[in-house]
């Protein structure tokens, strides 16, 4: 999920239960113009990290543990993060998405749009 700065979601990727975040970092930010883009350490990868770049925004991704030099981020700016974290509790307020109740990915996904519209109302 994408959030904006005010912790709007904008944009979802639905994935299977076993699939990892990181590989939908560049699809999830393709056409986004942003000045920042702050992720946690699963984004912490070089084609994510030069893409971003590529954009013309900052990264504020910490280094993975296993990194061998680890990079240097703006840890104020980090701590916006919390915004992505509340949008998801925000979500998760609804019972049919936090319990993953619909089968079907596409009723799933139009669920987590109307959420997402209503907390945009709120």
């Amino acid at each position: 999920m994408v959030a904006d700065a005010r912790g709007q979601p904008i944009r979802f990727i639905l994935t299977g239960g076993q699939a990892g975040d990181a590989p939908q970092g560049i699809p999830l930010l393709t056409g986004l113009k942003a000045s920042h883009v702050i992720a946690d350490k699963g984004y912490d990868s070089n084609t994510i990290l030069s893409f971003i770049q590529l954009q013309g925004a900052i990264a504020v991704i910490p280094s993975r543990s296993n990194r061998r030099t680890s990079r240097a981020y703006d840890r104020e700016v980090y701590k916006q993060r919390n915004l992505i974290e509340r949008a998801f509790n925000k979500l998760k307020h609804w019972r049919r998405i936090a319990t993953r109740y619909d089968r079907r990915s596409i009723y799933y996904l139009a669920l987590l749009q109307l959420a997402a519209a209503v907390t945009w109302s709120t």
